[in-house]
């Protein structure tokens, strides 16, 4: 038989869990992590140029330093798994033309491209504190998932064994999930702070955090939250049950 108080907490580390993980599925699968702000084109010279961008981001080899250019030039938004820019549906109409998002994807390859010292220049050398926090902030958040599927998984068969004392490990997972996506952030704003460092962006152009990185901010608390009650509930249930057992033997 489950206490009440064991059950209540249960109930809200499991609402807590499903919440973070839909929150932190969203933001991987979203675009919104960082978006530049770029003044408004003006003059055929610059229009053209623009285009030339746009059409070497959708069609051309990938290459950090030419989609990070047009990221910066073209309202970019970039994500764990995209990259889009906010260009005219006509480029051949006024500055009123409706406006339309294009976005393309980080291929599984692209992810472990490695990161240079100058981008675009491949004899620069390696830079290996971007080139892995870049790795990082794509794997970490699937780690995260992984470990929520786990525990769900553990949870699931605890239920029907009727037992509560997996709730320990399951609380564990929460836990190291929670962590996972705290540093899936932290690993993102270090690697894009380091991309600015190397290629400054341009006159009038600013960056600003998107709001899927603030959903994967706000699931990581969650998950620590959800783990905090399982670590509980497993902890007062031990020792209840620890106490009924000297009893029964005294």
């Amino acid at each position: 038989m489950v206490d009440n108080r064991y059950a209540t907490a249960l109930v809200i580390a499991c609402v807590l869990s499903i919440l973070a993980t839909v929150y932190l599925s969203v933001a991987i699968g979203t675009k919104h992590w960082y978006q530049y702000s770029s003044p408004t084109v003006r003059g055929e010279a610059n229009v053209s140029d623009l285009r030339s961008l746009y059409e070497e981001f959708m069609d051309g080899e990938f290459d950090e330093k030419t989609y990070s250019d047009t990221l910066f030039r073209l309202n970019g938004t970039v994500g764990l798994w995209w990259r889009c820019v906010i260009v005219p549906a006509h480029w051949n109409k006024e500055q009123d033309a409706k406006m339309m998002l294009e976005c393309r994807s980080f291929s599984l390859p692209q992810q472990f491209t490695p990161k240079y010292k100058e981008p675009g220049n491949h004899n620069s050398g390696e830079d290996m504190l971007r080139t892995y926090l870049w790795r990082c902030q794509f794997l970490l958040p699937l780690v995260s998932l992984g470990l929520v599927v786990l525990a769900g998984l553990t949870g699931f068969c605890a239920c029907l064994c009727r037992s509560l004392t997996p709730i320990l490990g399951i609380g564990v997972l929460h836990l190291l999930a929670g962590l996972c996506t705290l540093a899936t952030v932290c690993c993102y704003l270090a690697g894009m702070d380091l991309l600015h460092r190397v290629s400054m962006l341009p006159d009038k152009v600013d960056g600003s955090l998107g709001w899927s990185l603030y959903l994967a901010l706000i699931s990581s608390p969650l998950h620590m939250m959800a783990a905090a009650l399982l670590l509980w509930a497993a902890r007062s249930h031990s020792q209840n049950y620890y106490r009924m057992t000297a009893y029964r033997v005294a």
